[in-house]
């Protein structure tokens, strides 16, 4: 009697990590995640505050959610080669991140490598676009899912849950350049 309730429940239990498999294995390998704003400013004023990563603890999300993470800063001081780590709480974990091109008032490629919570790797892409005085900036993420990334979409809308965070960032973009803008031009010209 013992055994077949054993031999029911792996079975069960069988069939359950077969389901979540057979279902995980239904999401794309690649996946790509962007979000866009318009900003009241010319590309070069927001280009500069993505071209240096010191300027990011102003409108970073991940900034605020660990004020006490531990940062890093090696190579130039901004554009190509400029690397940021990171070290914080489980909500910003470890990592690095490293401008690998970066076209003025154009276009900024970022290598992202997570450390903690888990390892992994994806491409970060910040591409402007003049429209009418203003910038169309877009924030885009891309790479790769193994089976067990996948089986975490199953339960977790990574799109929804990241994509609020950078919709939250660019927010910020917007309002530190734009307040920029207006501080500028507020100021009396010498």
């Amino acid at each position: 009697m013992f055994r077949k309730l054993l031999l029911i429940v792996f079975c069960i239990l069988l069939g359950a990590v077969g389901t979540v498999v057979a279902l995980a294995s239904r999401y794309p390998d690649h996946f790509v995640m962007a979000r866009k704003i318009t900003i009241d400013a010319p590309p070069s004023a927001v280009f500069a505050q993505i071209n240096d990563f010191h300027n990011w603890e102003k409108w970073s999300p991940w900034a605020k959610m660990d004020p006490n993470a531990k940062a890093t800063f090696e190579g130039p001081a901004s554009g190509e080669g400029a690397t940021f780590g990171w070290a914080g709480n489980e909500q910003v974990g470890e990592g690095t991140m490293k401008i690998v091109r970066s076209r003025p008032d154009a276009l900024i490629d970022v290598d992202l490598r997570f450390i903690k919570p888990f390892e992994d790797q994806a491409d970060v892409q910040f591409t402007l676009v003049p429209v009418d005085g203003k910038t169309v900036l877009e924030w885009s993420m891309s790479g790769n899912r193994n089976l067990a990334q996948k089986a975490i979409c199953l339960c977790m809308n990574m799109d929804r849950m990241v994509g609020t965070t950078y919709e939250e960032g660019l927010a910020n973009i917007k309002r530190v350049v734009e307040s920029g803008n207006k501080t500028a031009a507020a100021e009396p010209t010498k």
